[in-house]
């Protein structure tokens, strides 16, 4: 498989992908957004309760 044919099929695949936009209906950025924020702040919470001898 030449570098030429690999690319043209890539061009092809991400042009697909822009007829349906890649967001379900049920996917709420703010949600999405707002629970990756809470667990990242849990797991921050959880290493410094282990890191407790500095």
């Amino acid at each position: 498989m030449s570098l030429h044919s690999a690319a043209a099929q890539l061009v092809t695949l991400a042009a697909e992908g822009e007829e349906h936009g890649g967001n379900h209906e049920s996917l709420s950025p703010y949600i999405t957004g707002g629970s990756a924020f809470l667990i990242l702040l849990l797991l921050l919470w959880i290493t410094t309760r282990f890191n407790r001898d500095r």
